[in-house]
């Protein structure tokens, strides 16, 4: 059955719930935004095993630390926009410094936020987390895959921060399609040029794909979920394979996604690259489509960078 398009918060919701009738020692914690993350079902099912700290996420990141010390499983949520940057300071210390066994599950990433404006749209999060060490950063593409991740991060010790989208995203994954942290999936082959992307922008690299067929470019499109620690290995097959790279993010130019790629080109496999993402600039209102096509996140946007990343191969 086709499943309609349904933001990733929802999938992790769900599957928290679902891993919270087997595993008693998963506990959550809210930032007083469990209807916004999604944690409302934990807290309705579960409301023993649940923690609503306020509007405090510095709070939120100690209490968390300080109960992974205590055998338990904390889930610490809210906005990725106020998670990653009032708390920074305790997540380094309390979480990453101490690799304590904290998940940090973020909801409103990026432009897709809406209506929420500048002040709510996070996109520097795979920037600020992925320097940490004994951080892990995941970005699910769909619903499906946000649950598979939910089941991946709860049963891999350490700490994780995973981004959850707010605005629907198409479903197009399947139950049956494999999800490993660290380990890329190839969601369309290709010869040409490859798009390396994560979140909504794989959906954007999927439609961009189809249009470039009807022109003769045959794309290979990459599903990048986990951003920390990369997946070299399909990164260097993409570059021997098409000789062109372009990313896709929905995040800052800088120190995400693109980067993190660019990173591993430049040391192992030099090969010309573009980068589609927001180019350092703040977010604002609109709806989450406006705003995708405002700051050149959409399939228009990387169909123009691969024909120039194709062209400068063979140049």
């Amino acid at each position: 059955m086709e499943l309609k398009p349904i933001p990733t918060r929802d999938g992790f919701g769900e599957e928290l719930v679902a891993l919270g009738k087997t595993n008693p020692d998963i506990v959550v914690l809210s930032g007083d935004l469990e209807d916004a993350t999604r944690t409302e079902h934990f807290k309705k099912e579960f409301p023993e095993r649940f923690f609503n700290l306020g509007i405090a996420e510095q709070d939120v990141i100690g209490t968390a630390a300080g109960l992974s010390t205590q055998g338990f499983i904390p889930f610490a949520t809210s906005f990725a926009v106020f998670m990653t940057n009032r708390a920074y300071d305790m997540i380094r210390l309390d979480i990453c410094y101490n690799n304590t066994n904290v998940k940090l599950v973020c909801s409103h990433g990026g432009v897709t936020v809406g209506e929420d404006g500048a002040s709510a749209q996070c996109l520097e999060d795979f920037a600020i987390m992925r320097v940490l060490p004994n951080m892990r950063v995941i970005c699910p593409m769909d619903y499906l895959e946000a649950k598979k991740a939910t089941r991946a991060i709860t049963n891999t010790t350490g700490p994780f921060y995973m981004r959850t989208s707010r605005a629907p995203l198409p479903v197009l994954t399947k139950e049956s399609d494999p999800f490993e942290i660290g380990k890329a999936n190839v969601m369309r082959k290709g010869t040409d040029a490859t798009v390396i992307a994560c979140g909504v922008m794989v959906a954007e690299a999927l439609a961009a794909a189809e249009k470039l067929k009807t022109e003769g470019i045959e794309l290979k499109v990459v599903n990048m979920h986990t951003i920390k620690p990369i997946d070299v290995r399909a990164i260097m097959d993409s570059v021997k394979e098409t000789g062109a790279i372009v990313t896709a993010e929905e995040h800052q130019i800088y120190g995400g996604l693109g980067s993190a790629v660019a990173e591993v080109v430049a040391q192992h496999y030099p090969c010309p690259l573009e980068m589609v993402a927001v180019k350092d600039s703040f977010g604002e209102s609109g709806t989450p489509a406006q705003l995708l096509a405002h700051y050149g996140l959409k399939d228009v946007n990387i169909i123009e960078a691969v024909k120039k990343v194709v062209k400068r191969k063979h140049a």
